[in-house]
């Protein structure tokens, strides 16, 4: 490689990720990769499996939680990591302890999903590789499929979405294509937690403009990731866009969305949580607020007394006998 070339910057979006002359994309962070452990502390274990081959590539971390009877089934999750689109990965230290971490709570069986990332890989690229890895899940349902843990452990009464800003946005947009019998999903989904997630719009709403600076950089986002179609009220990020499908179709019963307080998408997660109460969609929706916090805080101290709080939430939602908070 030519490092003149490689040195030499055509875009940067700050604390994300640079492209250089030569096409060559540098990511900022969460590029490191935790191995998977078949017997972690809590007793639960995991392992990574390739989806998709080449030339595609999904995979995924799998989780196992600790089996008091070999034939145990639990509910079961499809977790799409965040980062922008852009970064991160089911591998890094943050998403593999968070992962960890919600299992042993919730006692699921989660699949965390590797999607392939822009801008090497615009949008539709994500969603197409996430609904491609939940057909793959899906496939398990009649208990010959080619994973053990998910024919053996997976209860596919009770199957949930779940992800973290750019993943939540993901589950959101898988769950309308859930909801539309065209696509053909198989089963019934019967949740979809929502945390932090990326929704925006042309007009900002709430206090999306007291920060003018994080405001700038979610502005830049979208026609970034989604250069085919740069529009912020693009329903795929703007569910609330009128010539979109509207959120009456959600593929599932139940929705919990928990928002922070000092995140700039916060006010977005309200109207979402809004606009699907007044839609004539057929389910329960939640949201969570956490106060004096801001966006994914809890991935960066799991010990924090809020972040326990958070997890423990998610945890009832995936358990229908657990009472909510």
């Amino acid at each position: 490689m030519d490092n003149s070339s490689k040195q030499e910057l055509t875009y940067e979006l700050e604390g994300i990720f640079r492209v250089y002359k030569d096409g060559h994309v540098h990511r900022l962070r969460d590029t490191d990769f935790v191995p998977p452990s078949s017997s972690l502390s809590s007793g639960l274990s995991s392992k990574d499996l390739t989806i998709i081959p080449e030339p595609n590539l999904v995979s995924a971390r799998l989780y196992l939680p600790k089996l008091h009877h070999p034939s145990q089934k639990f509910p079961l999750l499809v977790y799409f990591h965040g980062g922008a689109f852009c970064v991160s990965s089911p591998f890094t230290h943050k998403y593999h302890n968070y992962l960890t971490k919600l299992v042993a709570e919730a006692n699921v069986v989660a699949v965390s999903v590797n999607y392939r990332k822009a801008p090497e890989h615009p949008i539709p690229t994500a969603y197409e590789d996430s609904w491609a890895a939940l057909q793959w899940v899906v496939s398990h349902r009649n208990r010959d499929g080619p994973e053990p843990w998910l024919n053996d452990h997976a209860d596919f009464g009770r199957v949930f979405l779940a992800g973290e800003s750019a993943g939540a946005n993901i589950a959101h947009n898988l769950a309308i294509a859930a909801g539309n019998p065209e696509f053909g999903l198989g089963i019934e989904l019967l949740g979809v937690a929502l945390t932090h997630p990326y929704f925006w719009g042309s007009e900002p709403i709430g206090s999306e403009a007291v920060d003018p600076d994080r405001k700038a950089l979610v502005d830049r986002l979208w026609p970034v990731i989604c250069p085919s179609n740069p529009d912020h009220d693009d329903p795929r990020v703007n569910p609330f866009a009128e010539h979109g499908p509207g959120l009456m179709g959600l593929g599932c019963k139940r929705v919990l969305v928990c928002v922070a307080e000092r995140d700039v998408l916060r006010d977005r997660g309200w109207a979402y949580y809004a606009a699907l109460s007044r839609s004539g969609w057929m389910g329960v929706v939640e949201i969570d607020e956490t106060r004096g916090e801001g966006h994914g805080f809890h991935l960066n101290d799991l010990e924090s007394e809020k972040a326990k709080y958070l997890i423990q939430r998610l945890a009832a939602f995936f358990n229908r006998d657990v009472p909510l908070f």
